[in-house]
């Protein structure tokens, strides 16, 4: 059975599902809201004169550079995603991944991190396979990039000399992670600990307790070598993208503290729990950026810019792939 005959059809469950979309649908278009009242906010109190004088700065060839190094990214990392699922044992197509990796991105600002559980419902199509069978997929995939994210944030706090206590913690805490994910011995301690410590949900439990077991599979060097080389380049060259903006904005920010501030920023967004980091992670820039002696008015414009070429950018793109790879789910033999 596939999440699509999963999906409760009975009237009483149709009617337990509309309130919860509903919020959903309330909760995005809220934090939507927020985030362009906080812009405007954020416009009116430094200057909109000064702000977009900051932005005229940018021609329309360096706009094209800042997209082609988040496009970098998304390849590298759909790249990393193929080698993971080939690991697994899902025998698809090159183009396939790439298709699926993407169009989960229409689905970043959604809550509940939808975008994994489409890319999940796009597999268990394509395969026949159960939801617990690919689900090692996205945890493996989600682990890469936390464990990536503290090294490099761990080796350009090194660099810049960014003598911060909190990016310290954060960065060990995505390792951490990360290693607790990818060691499957490890991930199913935890996930028994938590049970005894719950006492409920027994059949869920269970079903990451097998999941567990099948991360085993990505922890072999011949996985973990490519996954993490993929995933330095791919954020180094979104660091990369950041220090490129700000030069062009007349800002002295080094490579290494661009890179750190723009993995920083990211890593705080995704721990405020808000889809897509909304609100937090364009904070913490900002306040990176100025503590960095950035001036206000350039800090709010570079942030806008950078914001919109990665994560606004992965959303447009993802949105154009989404109708393909849901079309191709359909379309295509089980392997």
């Amino acid at each position: 059975m596939n999440l699509v005959d999963s999906i409760p059809t009975h009237p009483a469950a149709l009617s337990g599902k509309a309130p919860r979309a509903l919020r959903d649908r309330m909760l995005f278009w809220g934090l939507i809201a927020l985030f362009i009242f906080g812009l405007f906010g954020l416009i009116s109190a430094t200057g909109w004169q000064e702000t977009w004088d900051e932005l005229r700065k940018l021609s329309a060839w360096q706009v094209g550079v800042l997209l082609a190094l988040s496009m970098i990214n998304y390849l590298l990392r759909g790249l990393r995603w193929h080698i993971l699922a080939r690991r697994l044992g899902i025998s698809l197509p090159l183009r396939y991944s790439l298709l699926h990796f993407i169009g989960g991105f229409a689905m970043t600002i959604t809550p509940a991190r939808v975008g994994e559980f489409v890319r999940l419902r796009w597999l268990t199509r394509m395969t026949g396979w159960s939801i617990e069978r690919v689900t090692p997929l996205p945890l493996a995939d989600r682990a890469f990039d936390m464990a990536t994210m503290g090294l490099v944030l761990g080796a350009a706090l090194l660099i810049s000399g960014q003598g911060n206590i909190s990016a310290g913690i954060v960065a060990i805490t995505a390792i951490a992670s990360a290693i607790v994910v990818t060691r499957p011995k490890l991930l199913i301690k935890l996930v028994e600990a938590l049970f005894g410590a719950i006492g409920r949900w027994p059949r869920p439990f269970a079903r990451l307790r097998q999941a567990a077991r099948s991360m085993g599979l990505f922890s072999a060097a011949r996985t973990t070598g490519p996954a993490f080389l993929l995933s330095v380049v791919g954020w180094m060259a979104e660091g990369y993208a950041l220090y490129l903006l700000l030069q062009w904005m007349g800002a002295e920010v080094s490579i290494a503290t661009a890179t750190f501030i723009f993995v920083f920023a990211t890593l705080a967004g995704g721990l405020t729990g808000a889809p897509g980091g909304l609100g937090g992670a364009e904070a913490t820039m900002m306040v990176l950026l100025a503590m960095n002696g950035t001036p206000l008015h350039v800090a709010l414009a570079a942030t806008t810019v950078i914001r919109i070429t990665t994560l606004w950018f992965a959303i447009a793109i993802g949105a154009l792939v989404f109708p393909f790879s849901e079309a191709l789910s359909h379309k295509s033999k089980k392997v």
